[in-house]
């Protein structure tokens, strides 16, 4: 299985492009947002490419493609627009023999883990920068943000495939990587 892995849109109708091309480059089974996807927030700059109203409809043409869980700019009127649940603070995959645990970072963050056990993977959104680091068996991951990148980093996603989770830049260079197992 590929999973195109994305955080903090934002809703900004030009990254969110670039990012469903790329899903479709890759042939990516499974598109995994980790929430904030329509609403830039109070405390952000306009993004470029502001367009909440396209970006819905954007992602709603992959509604059988998309995993989805609320971020802390997402909220119920936003799931008025969209055609694929995104209410949920976390969801929970098995993928080759171990589980993932994906929330945005704001309920759940590598300060407040929920019950994961080595091996085991969190992938987490929110900070807007791109985090691959071990915590005491427990892989903490960050695809970054594809909009509003925070801490100096370039806008980034993330693919996993085969136990290979890679960070993409938006121009679609490698920026970081690890094998799970």
């Amino acid at each position: 299985m590929r999973l195109l892995i994305a955080s903090d849109i934002h809703g900004s109708a030009k990254t969110c492009q670039h990012l469903l091309e790329r899903f479709e480059e890759l042939q990516a089974d499974q598109l995994l947002l980790l929430g904030d996807m329509l609403y830039h927030g109070p405390r952000n700059e306009l993004p470029d490419g502001y367009d909440p109203k396209l970006t819905a409809q954007l992602l709603n043409a992959y509604k059988d493609k998309i995993i989805a869980v609320r971020g802390n700019c997402d909220g119920e009127v936003d799931q008025m627009v969209l055609a694929f649940p995104i209410t949920a603070d976390y969801n929970v995959l098995l993928m080759d023999g171990y589980r993932i645990f994906a929330s945005h970072g704001h309920v759940y963050s590598p300060d407040h883990l929920p019950a994961l056990k080595a091996g085991d993977c969190f992938l987490f959104g929110h900070i807007h920068i791109p985090t691959i680091k071990r915590d005491n068996g427990i892989m903490l991951l960050n695809p970054g943000s594809i909009t509003l990148p925070k801490g100096g980093n370039p806008a980034t996603y993330a693919v996993l495939e085969n136990d290979v989770f890679t960070i993409y830049t938006m121009s679609d260079e490698i920026f970081d990587q690890v094998t799970l197992k």
